[in-house]
């Protein structure tokens, strides 16, 4: 097995950025590549700013320095120059089909034969990015969660022709990744499905609350209260204030696309649909479901709706699990509770389901009929509890 030395990354923008931190950390060369000279000093001054502070903490490696790290950091904005000794390319540019796999042609023409280009998308086929270039083998996907430096989780994901060399250099490589927040876990990822493990399993979940949101818009009931109904008690963030973080088009494109991959009953919901079409796209519009002129807001939650069943969702995110089990995604339900957990910070439905999915597939049947998603439909392994034998 090829040992990982040069790491190039493509994009030093928000999710670059962080990917070359823990890399570093790690003691890899790393060669930061984008196209913009003000995002590149970006990342040079968040990537020193963060080692400097980790440096006072006593958080690095005794006897190496914040100055050391930062040595085996460099700037080329030639790319084919870049990768001539890369040993690992990773990129994480827009979202965009037709970059990436000219990316992925320009890399694999230009850098040794054994060098893997990873790709850091949250959804497009790896088996697609590689198409048209010569070596799809040393081709795979490597999804991190943001911030990298602190979200335990990186999905390694095989498309239809990825090397099992090239998938264990991944996951090999991935699981050297240092996280400042608990030990890295590493979920491989056995075949090239839409959203791979934790956003396939929890996208369905959007088909529920588009249903709640756009009814509590119908009724005029107070964001406020919405909220309160959906958000966990000990979740870092309100998930109406987390939607507006994130960015309501994102939520909207993302929903699209899974209606043009999986089914027609992923399609936005109404009031998504107003969000998007006023440009009150959350923080980065500076008005969402919340105002955010003032900062983040803080949302009074002592008041609830009273429209939400919260077992619907988990009975939705497990029902995905068990299809992500059927198609081979993976092979144990233990690893979409223990990803979701490392990525997303809170437990996976499918331990829980393992004791009560019967009850959940009764409630499916009912709540595909009331939302008139026939998607949301029990699978067979949830139906019949196969699944749970599969640990």
């Amino acid at each position: 097995m090829t040992k990982v030395k040069n790491v190039v990354m493509l994009g030093f923008g928000d999710m670059g950025k962080g990917i070359a931190q823990v890399c570093l950390m790690a003691g890899y060369n790393v060669i930061a590549v984008d196209v913009s000279d003000e995002i590149i000093e970006k990342g040079l001054e968040y990537n020193k700013n963060g080692f400097e502070k980790l440096e006072a903490k006593g958080k690095l490696p005794e006897g190496i320095s914040a100055g050391d790290i930062m040595a085996n950091l460099s700037v080329n904005k030639a790319l084919a120059e870049a990768v001539k000794n890369a040993d690992l390319v990773i990129e994480a540019v827009v979202e965009k089909l037709d970059v990436k796999q000219k990316l992925c042609n320009t890399v694999i023409e230009n850098s040794p034969d054994h060098c893997i280009f990873a790709s850091n998308t949250s959804s497009i086929s790896i088996t697609e990015i590689a198409q048209g270039c010569n070596k799809p083998q040393n081709v795979i996907g490597m999804h991190f969660f943001n911030p990298a430096p602190l979200m335990r989780l990186i999905e390694v994901i095989k498309g239809d022709k990825s090397s099992d060399e090239a998938m264990d250099i991944g996951v090999e490589f991935s699981e050297s990744l240092p996280c400042l927040r608990g030990k890295r876990f590493v979920a491989r990822v056995l075949k090239d499905r839409p959203g791979f493990i934790v956003n396939r399993v929890l996208s369905p979940s959007s088909m529920y609350s588009n249903y709640i949101v756009d009814l509590a818009y119908e009724k005029g009931i107070p964001w406020e209260q919405v909220d309160a109904d959906l958000s966990g008690p000990n979740a870092p963030m309100t998930s109406l204030t987390l939607s507006d973080f994130t960015g309501r088009d994102i939520a909207y494109h993302a929903q699209l696309y899974y209606a043009e991959k999986l089914s027609p009953d992923f399609k936005p919901g109404n009031v998504l649909k107003m969000q998007v079409k006023e440009g009150k796209l959350g923080k980065k519009t500076g008005q969402g479901f919340y105002d955010w002129s003032q900062g983040r807001p803080q949302p009074d939650l002592s008041k609830k709706a009273g429209l939400v069943n919260r077992l619907v969702f988990g009975a939705i995110s497990a029902n995905e699990g068990c299809r992500i089990l059927e198609e081979g995604v993976v092979s144990s339900w233990s690893v979409i509770d223990e990803a979701i957990l490392a990525g997303m910070n809170f437990p996976g439905p499918m331990k829980f389901a393992t004791e009560h999915y019967e009850e959940m597939a009764k409630l499916l049947e009912e709540y595909s009929e009331k939302l008139q998603k026939p998607y949301l439909k029990p699978c067979e392994l949830l139906k019949t509890g196969k699944f749970v034998d599969m640990v």
